[in-house]
């Protein structure tokens, strides 16, 4: 039973509470979710939440079908990375003395392909889009320069392959317009 990272994409109404009632499907399964996002998805109407957790796919498969027994769940998807174009994006503000100070803080913000959104007397901003281990490097860069503050995101990630998600969407949100 090999662990590996699954991307679940699902696809939902959006309605109060089914946040919490998918995470109490990771939790009964004592699954630690890695990461989450939620966002509107490409139909009107419908939310989709991407996790990303570290099990193997015998558990994976149970999952979704335990996802897709809630009544606003629409459809749920699970992939490998290999299937998928994923991303994280994470903030750094850093004090402005130390990155003055140090010429070469500027050099390695731009071979990380990172880049200053904010700057101030006391502080700079820093944005930096990649692979978790990019934003992760750059925060180990940058944590000797006085790094005041820190936050990623989740993972957004979208298939490699067409879902057929398109179609059943589609009918999702003919359905609901006419109700």
């Amino acid at each position: 039973m090999e662990k590996k990272n699954y991307t679940v994409s699902i696809y939902t109404e959006n309605n109060i509470g089914l946040l919490s009632r998918i995470a109490a499907i990771f939790l009964k399964r004592h699954i630690n979710i890695e990461s989450i996002t939620a966002s509107k998805s490409e139909v009107n109407e419908v939310m989709r939440f991407i996790i990303v957790v570290e099990v193997a796919e015998e558990q994976i498969k149970k999952i979704v079908g335990q996802i897709e027994k809630q009544i606003e769940v629409i459809k749920a998807f699970y992939h490998t990375d290999d299937e998928m174009i994923f991303q994280e994006t994470a903030l750094y503000k850093v004090k402005s003395s130390e990155f003055v100070e140090d010429l070469n803080i500027q050099d390695f913000i731009k071979d990380t392909n990172a880049r200053i959104v904010t700057v101030t007397q006391n502080f700079f901003v820093i944005e930096k889009t990649g692979k978790r281990h990019e934003i992760e490097n750059l925060y180990e860069k940058l944590k000797p320069y006085g790094l005041m503050q820190f936050v990623r995101s989740g993972t957004i990630a979208v298939s490699k392959n067409e879902m057929p998600i398109s179609s059943i969407l589609e009918n999702f949100n003919t359905t609901n317009s006419i109700s």
